[in-house]
């Protein structure tokens, strides 16, 4: 890693993830869609994640209409599948690409935002589902898949709420400390693996669709579009950060 190297300023190189397979959830909209087409500007294979195999396919005429390499679409409902539907997930990669050289966590949903005394408990539970057990899911699912690779990166999305605990915001917030929780452990866990390493990034605001049902009434001209913030999961996916694991990366 190169400590002079600030990742919110990145600049990368053209051939940064020339030949590298990354699988990046939630990558029909948002974040994750602007990660995506940025990830298959350096040369990814990059994997599509998400609910709707028609918005993935948007994302992947996107890519390949700007030259990028092809990527592949792998379409799972983390509020509804099972194990044996990560296992096919990954077998398929596996059969398809032998390993697996980035994985970026960026599905979520914003859930219940009202007091715990009201808060309905179907939606609490959907939201811890989706943003915390699906990721330790797939991380457990694919770190047979990073391993085989000589230069892995686990990225887990963050939030501006972990910085500060604020009322109301229910199984969103906690889901995100447990996130970071995770995070952290895995980055532990895997001290003595040198090709993998593990981070997590804040993205900070942006005009997304979450951001929008969070704050309806906040100025979106105001906010910065999500391929303004991708920089820090650049400079994490690339080699340029070899040896930096368990950190927290605030994009803004």
């Amino acid at each position: 890693m190169n400590a002079a190297i600030d990742p919110r300023d990145y600049e990368p190189p053209a051939s940064l993830l020339d030949a590298r397979v990354i699988l990046i959830t939630g990558s029909s909209d948002g974040l994750g869609r602007a990660l995506a087409v940025a990830c298959g500007a350096l040369g990814a294979t990059v994997v599509l994640h998400g609910r709707r195999v028609h918005k993935l396919e948007e994302v992947y005429d996107e890519i390949v209409n700007a030259g990028g390499p092809r990527p592949a679409i792998a379409p799972l409902d983390f509020e509804k599948a099972g194990p044996d539907e990560y296992g096919a997930l990954v077998d398929a990669l596996a059969s398809q690409f032998g390993r697996l050289d980035g994985l970026v966590h960026n599905a979520g949903m914003l859930g219940d935002r009202s007091p715990v005394e009201h808060h309905d408990v179907a939606k609490w539970l959907r939201t811890m589902h989706v943003n915390t057990n699906a990721p330790f899911i797939l991380t457990k699912h694919c770190l047979p898949l990073l391993k085989k690779s000589q230069d892995a990166s686990i990225i887990f999305t963050s939030s501006g709420v972990v910085d500060r605990a604020r009322a109301y915001w229910g199984g969103y917030l906690v889901s995100k400390w447990a996130i970071e929780g995770l995070c952290m452990m895995l980055a532990d866990e895997l001290d003595s693996e040198p090709s993998i390493r593990v981070n997590s990034v804040n993205p900070g605001r942006m005009r997304t669709t979450m951001r929008m049902q969070a704050y309806p009434a906040e100025d979106r001209s105001a906010l910065p579009e999500p391929g303004a913030v991708t920089a820090p999961f650049l400079y994490l996916l690339g080699g340029d950060s070899r040896g930096m694991t368990g950190r927290r990366i605030q994009c803004q």
